[in-house]
């Protein structure tokens, strides 16, 4: 029997007890003791993307004296000086989906001397460096996890969590603005907002966040101006819903909000031995999401329906006729409940891309009771954005701990988010994942810079395999100051998964390895397993895609599929080769 590439992490977890969450058993682990065996070297790389607001400097040419109160968040134009000498001219571009709103923006970012890009997600990232670059615009690719400098570039496309907050540019652009109100992520987006120094700020979003953005943006001293935009293709609700799957046609997207669910309807429709289905979701890596899009996309493809979660609300180019509600509720973490309007109309408004060979974008749902309910949402505007997210500095935190008595990361944290003073544009960001993390690296011999680099890593708290290997890479590091991959993971022994507990299991690995890969970005002398960590990552990427491939009914008579896999087998043991190369020079 082939062992997992997780062995060591899979037996720890194997301990636990029946039905105990994930909370209680790293609560268990902190009550162990690592020591401490002498200094550690490495390199602590503080880059603009990483380096998340100079905030001390900031303060204290504000507050002459010296004195100030650090809870004090009321004024975070202030952390921003260099954005702040500068009279920017702001322009919002608002408007629905598919509305030309961010094309336009791009547009201006092209033709700019020097620009920066920042969206959510890492696909909007890779997307507009490919279009820049194939526009002959030298751009970089910025993420978490990737670094792609062109030497020459000028212009650079990041997700917004490495938003560059020191540089100054001609241009730069801010996609999905709305995403300043999520209760996790708002607090990069109002960073963004108020810390990039540029001549031109272009925002795009949902005209949800006009009055939050301008009143924000009253005490900046900037130019802003706002330019609304209508949907390029018409967007019919039906009247009727879908009724039967064998109503089922090309250009469909069905929209489900779980993992389990997205495969029971693929397995549905294609039962009816008419379609077959790519899906999309949002725990499928963003290499495997982008693939599976495209073969729904290609013409010449036989993936010709889309089964996919909320996950494609952004992010993807999708040729979609008619979006499918299976159901207009969802799970989000804490209760069932009912899709709000912006979720809703951000779904339904992917059919009828603009360009595609569906002109005239359908939506409907499954079941005749949903239709009201979505009927009313298109019809209606999304909720005034209220307040953004803020969240403070490291500079913030590590100045206020000396006031405390204590070197606990999440009781510094905990007692700072107690104190802080907030003006009625902010709200504090929801730090609860945070604060899970600090719990479990407050027992390790840390400092305070590291224990905050373990806490915002991307690390995925509800997923054991992911928790589980966020403790061994602390633990390691704070041993050793070097942590190897294969200490946790065995190259080489990763499997096309054969159910859905092993796709789950290997989507946990590909998280493992992303987390590996985003620490080695920062602590690069302590991980120095890069390059094998991103070829697994790859083979996994193929794993689930292959599995993808093999799950399902098959048309008769195409030989595409038996290609397909033979390209997915050839990729693969590429990898492996690569990976053996990798293994061999450690």
């Amino acid at each position: 029997m082939t062992s997992s590439p997780f062995q060591k992490i899979k037996r720890k977890l194997k301990k636990k007890v029946e039905g105990r969450r994930t909370q209680q058993w790293l609560d268990s682990l902190s009550s162990r003791r690592y020591p401490h065996h002498g200094p550690r070297r490495f390199l602590m790389k503080r880059e603009s993307g990483l380096h998340l607001w100079h905030g001390l400097r900031c303060l204290s040419s504000y507050h002459g004296t010296g004195k100030f109160d650090l809870t004090d968040l009321t004024c975070p134009h202030t952390w921003y000086p260099n954005a702040r000498r500068k009279k920017r001219n702001v322009f919002l571009h608002v408007g629905p989906t598919n509305s030309g709103k961010t094309y336009n923006a791009l547009k201006r970012l092209e033709s700019s001397t020097s620009g920066i890009y920042c969206g959510p997600l890492r696909l909007l990232a890779w997307e507009v460096a490919k279009r820049l670059n194939r526009a002959n615009v030298l751009c970089n690719l910025m993420t978490g996890q990737e670094r792609e400098e062109i030497d020459g570039a000028k212009h650079s496309a990041v997700t917004v969590e490495m938003a560059d907050v020191l540089g100054d540019y001609q241009c730069a652009v801010i996609d999905e603005i709305q995403m300043v109100a999520c209760k996790q992520r708002g607090y990069s987006f109002t960073r963004a907002l108020l810390g990039i120094c540029s001549d031109e700020l272009h925002i795009c979003g949902d005209p949800a966040a006009v009055p939050l953005i301008q009143s924000i943006l009253e005490v900046t001293d900037d130019v802003v101006q706002v330019q609304y935009y209508e949907r390029l293709s018409p967007l019919v609700p039906s009247k009727t819903p879908l009724g039967s799957f064998s109503n089922i046609r090309t250009g469909d997207c069905i929209v489900t909000f779980s993992r389990r669910g997205i495969y029971k309807l693929k397995r549905r429709i294609e039962k009816e031995e008419k379609h077959l289905c790519s899906v999309v979701y949002g725990s499928l890596p963003p290499e495997t999401r982008t693939k599976q899009a495209s073969k729904f996309n290609d013409e010449s493809s036989e993936f010709d329906v889309l089964v996919a979660s909320d996950a494609i609300g952004m992010g993807l180019n999708l040729n979609i006729s008619r979006i499918i509600f299976s159901t207009l509720k969802k799970f989000d973490g804490v209760q069932t409940r009912d899709l709000t309007v912006p979720e809703i109309k951000q779904i339904a408004g992917r059919a009828g891309r603009y360009g595609s060979k569906f002109p005239v974008g359908e939506v409907t749902c499954l079941k005749g009771e949903d239709l009201p309910l979505l009927h009313s949402a298109l019809g209606s505007s999304s909720p005034v954005l209220e307040r953004a997210g803020l969240f403070p500095t490291f500079d913030l935190l590590a100045l206020y701990s000396r006031l405390q008595s204590t070197t606990s990361f999440h009781s510094i944290l905990e007692k700072f988010l107690e104190c802080a003073k907030l003006s009625s544009n902010y709200f504090i960001a929801d730090c609860e994942d945070i604060l899970k993390v600090a719990a479990v690296v407050d027992d390790f011999p840390l400092g305070l810079h590291d224990k905050y680099l373990f806490c915002i890593s991307p690390v995925d708290m509800t997923d054991d395999i992911s928790a589980q290997a966020l403790v061994q890479f602390a633990g390691n590091y704070a041993k050793t100051g070097l942590v190897r991959l294969r200490e946790i993971f065995t190259p080489g022994s990763l499997q096309v998964p054969k159910s859905q507990s092993a796709l789950e299991e290997l989507e946990s690995i590909h998280k493992v390895l992303d987390l590996y890969i985003w620490l080695s970005f920062r602590l690069e002398e302590s991980f120095p397993d890069r390059e094998l960590a991103s070829s697994q990552k790859a083979a996994c990427s193929l794993l689930i895609e292959e599995f993808l491939e093999r799950l399902g009914w098959q048309k008769p008579g195409k030989a595409s599929y038996l290609r397909s896999q033979l390209h997915l087998q050839q990729q693969y043991q590429a990898i492996l080769q690569y990976s053996q190369k990798a293994t061999d020079q450690e």
